[in-house]
């Protein structure tokens, strides 16, 4: 059957086609608007957004750090120094994979647990994006090669040349010195902002000793530099540059050869040694053994080496000469004296009997005197020459403890010395107020005279012992001991001004007959001596002995013996040294001690064909550095 026959209306098409064509070009012309609102907003609006994100993708900012100022001896001889060191970096924000990529570094260098356990603590402080975060140092020239040729493969991994800190010395100096290591989050929080944007891109921080009080002046100031890098983060070039500035060389007052001579002179015995020029407070010598190797800790210390250091039970990360406190024993006995003679409780001239001990009226306890048999008739110059306890005893308990707590605080003894290091203790001289406080107790007759030969609650450092020392060959003049060649500290006390000032050479000959006299106990030290000193030798009790038991050194183990201190000075009319030595378990002062700081003295005091030539005072100031020895 056929269909009807349509005809088209070409009126109605012609009016849908227009329409549609109206709504195709509207929308059209919406989305080509909007389009070019959007690139408007983009190009125009937006600008200065995308074009520092498009910056950043290229262009670094990245911090300089500044070299570490060196450190010498009163001479220039280099202590510390920088020397280069290739260390593997990671830049985590390039790195696709950080298991993987640890794994294959693993591969190819040696990295120790602890190697990727500090990265790990690194990784997760807080740390400007894109700087480098390290993982091992200490490259050798044959791990370097290996991670070259795999450079390729490694995006992120960078091997980079740091300065690092050098003690060329080691052990010699490492209490005075002490050590850099890295910076971590607890120091930057410790921080200003200001400080904080100093160290960026810093990774050391001094840890103790010298570093640690002198970091302000060692650290310089950080630069900085604009680079533009490619897609895998390497430097296409460098488009401003502001150099960081060195940190200041530090110049020591120490001398080298002292140094060397009081640190072989101790051999392998526990010990310090301290000495100063009294003239103006350099000090000449700072020495406690057993030291320690400082380049150990630059880098990051093993956990095998810190464990053989904290297990020693020699200690040698300890501090003696600064943190040690030690019962003064008989060093205790010229200051003393002085004491005496300016409160007047005695002269020259008074005598005792010493029967081998002393006691108080109505008290059956004996203090008794080294001597067993006593020293007989004893004035203040045989009482210092011989040591004789007994007199001190009478000497201590006639003056009483205030007073001699309040006079021997000017000699630094119980307090900070103001010596530029951090962490000095202050020792103990004893008060009534002091053992109320801190015991809960009376004070007693008997602990006076205990304290008055340097024992009971009397505690002190070697660094106190030499400067009450350079006080005493002073003449009293207040000394403050200081490290740095170019600092001169203010006295933290008065002068000690006495009633009759002929007391102080009248104990310096005192002082002096304890080496050169028949009876005095330092006799060892005067041998073939180019020049005349004086000294006063002490021992320290480990632990007490009672009133009914005799002493026997022979029966006891090596650290149950007494310590062996001494204190001395020369050249005895100008002295221009004054040097305290402990020897732990040592004995006997005279014997132990004695050598000791002769060859101290001797190293200061003798120039190289061993004529005695007194050097003079340091020149306060900055000089040339010279070559490492």
């Amino acid at each position: 059957m056929r269909r009807p026959l349509t005809l088209k209306d070409h009126h109605n098409e012609q009016r849908i086609f227009s329409a549609r064509l109206l709504v195709s070009a509207v929308l059209v012309m919406a989305l080509s608007a909007g389009l070019a609102g959007r690139m408007m907003w983009l190009q125009i609006s937006q600008h200065s957004r995308f074009t520092t994100l498009s910056d950043e993708n290229r262009v670094q900012t990245q911090a300089m750090s500044p070299p570490r100022g060196l450190i010498t001896d009163r001479n220039g001889v280099i202590l510390a120094a920088n020397r280069p060191d290739f260390t593997l970096e990671l830049i985590v924000e390039q790195l696709p994979d950080l298991d993987a990529t640890l794994n294959s570094l693993g591969k190819l260098v040696r990295l120790d647990p602890e190697d990727i356990e500090r990265f790990r603590k690194r990784l997760t402080s807080p740390r400007r994006p894109w700087d480098p975060i390290p993982l091992r140092g200490r490259l050798s020239e044959e791990e370097i090669a290996r991670l070259t040729v795999n450079q390729h493969r490694l995006p992120g991994v960078r091997v980079s040349a740091n300065a690092i800190r050098h003690y060329p010395f080691g052990h010699l100096f490492s209490h005075v010195l002490g050590y850099v290591n890295r910076l971590n989050a607890e120091d930057l929080d410790a921080m200003t902002l200001a400080q904080q944007s100093n160290y960026a891109g810093t990774h050391f921080y001094g840890r103790s000793g010298v570093e640690r009080y002198y970091e302000h002046r060692l650290h310089g100031q950080v630069g900085y530099r604009q680079v533009e890098t490619n897609a895998r983060g390497r430097i296409l070039r460098v488009l401003e540059e502001q150099p960081p500035v060195p940190g200041e060389n530090l110049r020591l007052s120490i001398d080298l050869k002292v140094q060397q001579a009081a640190y072989d002179a101790l051999g392998d015995r526990r010990g310090a040694v301290v000495a100063i020029d009294p003239r103006d407070g350099s000090v000449l010598a700072f020495v406690s053994r057993p030291g320690f190797d400082p380049n150990l800790f630059v880098t990051g210390i093993s956990h095998q080496d810190y464990a053989r250091y904290r297990e020693d039970h020699d200690n040698p990360l300890f501090n003696r000469a600064l943190q040690g406190r030690y019962p003064p024993g008989s060093t205790f006995k010229p200051f003393l004296g002085i004491a005496g003679l300016d409160a007047g409780v005695t002269d020259w001239q008074r005598t005792i009997f010493d029967p081998g001990y002393y006691q108080l009226e109505g008290d059956s306890h004996r203090y008794r005197d080294w001597k067993r048999w006593g020293h007989g008739r004893v004035d203040l110059h045989k009482a210092i020459v011989e040591s004789c306890d007994t007199y001190f005893y009478d000497l201590g308990f006639r003056l009483g403890i205030a007073r001699m707590h309040d006079f021997l605080s000017g000699f630094s003894l119980g307090e900070a010395t103001g010596i530029d290091l951090f962490n000095e203790s202050t020792g103990i001289l004893p008060s009534k107020e002091w053992k109320r406080a801190a015991r809960g107790r009376p004070w007693f007759h008997g602990d006076t005279i205990n304290s008055s030969i340097g024992q009971g609650f009397v505690l002190t450092t070697p660094l106190q012992l030499a400067t009450a020392t350079a006080i005493l060959a002073n003449d009293g003049g207040q000394v403050v001991p200081t490290l740095a060649a170019d600092e001169s500290h203010p006295p933290l006390r008065p002068d000690i001004k006495l009633k009759d000032p002929e007391n102080w050479h009248r104990m310096e000959r005192a002082m002096s007959d304890v080496v050169y006299g028949n009876h005095g106990t330092g006799r060892s030290m005067a041998e073939n001596a180019q020049y005349d000193m004086g000294a006063k030798s002490g021992t320290a009790q480990v632990f007490s002995i009672g009133q009914d038991e005799t002493y026997n050194e022979d029966e006891l183990a090596e650290r149950m013996l007494d310590h062996a201190l001494l204190i001395s000075f020369a050249p005895v009319e100008k002295p221009a040294i004054a040097v305290a030595v402990l020897v732990e378990n040592g004995r006997h002062g005279g014997s132990t001690g004695g050598p000791v700081a002769r060859q101290v003295m001797d190293a200061w005091l003798l120039n190289e064909q061993g004529k005695l030539d007194v050097p003079a005072p340091l020149a306060r100031g900055p000089a040339p550095v010279g070559p490492s020895q």
